[in-house]
């Protein structure tokens, strides 16, 4: 048998070119993620040198780590200028701690916004200012502004006509707001418990993350439409059981709720194509799924799984390219604007108190009305 013997020196060559390929392949892997990041950022259009073809780049990738905390104060800014004459705007205020933070919330300060908002609100400084020597404040802008854009704004909303407190509780009127928009999956009143379970194993069909976040509740608790939009998915899902899929207007959310009551999981009448207003109870807590039979109840513990996916690019709809994001400090400020209810008793079903216009659900019905004519 021939024996081959390596000289110190070679394996020292061997080695120096080892570590000079993995350092070629770390700067590779860097630039990738520097530039979909960049890309992101604003810069959407390059040029593809091997095809001479204008290409279309979008974001890949987004991690949502904002504190409720951090939310409430942009909120909170946001609400108490709109109409001034320097109007803060929550999205971008988030948007800026993220690129300070690199994304990462752990490091929320109120004073970093609060030092901020003095300047804008001064004319010291315009958020263009700002930001112009933040590399990734554009990306955060859309990635932040991909969960959050449709959640603030006008809208009106039926109330007492003699007030919260009135005892004259048939006479309503339209009132017209400016705020929060969005609801708490879950209506008014009704309990409910939850953790941050994002990202948690799961095992039934084949391993994989969790990528949603998980309420739980009493069976037949209603729950509610987050965001206007229309139903783009209702059925049966063997990981799922009963869910409903909503699409925002926009066409940047999906909405996913699953696990919906066995026998009459969604509100009477509810179809796909159907428009839905944030607020709109759309169906009830179950713990049916983990079955490739329809209508079987086989979770443990009754809960809804909501989920929000994230679209930048329709290729990210399905497959490996999905973006899901975590839902729990959402829920959490969410939870200051829960839809309150009502039950027929006849029917045994529930349905919004009161009703609202958001003008993105009265634009949409417009034009996918124009658009039949």
């Amino acid at each position: 048998m021939r024996k081959y013997i390596i000289s110190p020196r070679g394996i020292a060559a061997e080695i120096i070119l080892l570590l000079l390929v993995l350092g070629i392949c770390y700067v590779q892997r860097q630039n990738e993620f520097e530039h979909t990041v960049e890309t992101a950022g604003g810069k959407i259009k390059q040029e593809t040198a091997s095809e001479g073809k204008e290409k279309q780049d979008y974001i890949k990738w987004v991690e949502f780590n904002v504190t409720y905390e951090a939310m409430n104060q942009a909120y909170q800014f946001d609400v108490d200028t709109y109409g001034e004459a320097v109007h803060l705007k929550w999205v971008e205020l988030l948007a800026y701690l993220g690129a300070k933070y690199g994304g990462d919330f752990t490091s929320y300060q109120a004073s970093d916004m609060e030092q901020l908002a003095e300047k804008l609100l001064a004319e010291e400084t315009t958020m263009e200012e700002a930001t112009k020597d933040m590399q990734y404040y554009a990306y955060y802008r859309q990635a932040y502004g991909a969960v959050l854009d449709g959640m603030v704004g006008e809208y009106k909303i039926e109330r007492p006509a003699g007030g919260e407190e009135s005892n004259d509780t048939g006479t309503t009127e339209w009132k017209a707001y400016y705020g929060l928009k969005a609801f708490n999956p879950i209506a008014k009143t009704f309990p409910y418990t939850d953790y941050d379970d994002f990202g948690v194993s799961r095992s039934y069909g084949y391993r994989r993350n969790h990528l949603g976040h998980d309420m739980m509740g009493q069976v037949g608790t209603p729950v509610i439409a987050v965001e206007s939009g229309y139903v783009s998915m209702l059925g049966w899902n063997q990981y799922g059981g009963w869910r409903i899929g909503i699409n925002s207007f926009d066409g940047k959310r999906y909405y996913y709720y699953a696990h919906l009551r066995q026998n009459r999981p969604y509100a009477e009448g509810l179809k796909e194509g159907d428009v839905v207003q944030a607020g709109d109870v759309i169906g009830y807590i179950g713990r049916t799924g983990y079955s490739s039979e329809e209508n079987v109840n086989n979770i443990d513990e009754y809960h809804l799984h909501f989920g929000l996916q994230l679209i930048f690019d329709e290729s990210q709809r399905e497959g490996n390219n999905e973006i899901w994001v975590n839902g729990y400090q959402l829920v959490r400020f969410l939870s200051q604007n829960r839809s309150e209810v009502k039950r027929n008793d006849d029917t045994k079903e529930w349905t919004r108190k009161y009703k609202i216009k958001d003008p993105a659900a009265e634009s949409y019905i417009k034009s996918q009305t124009e658009g039949k004519k």
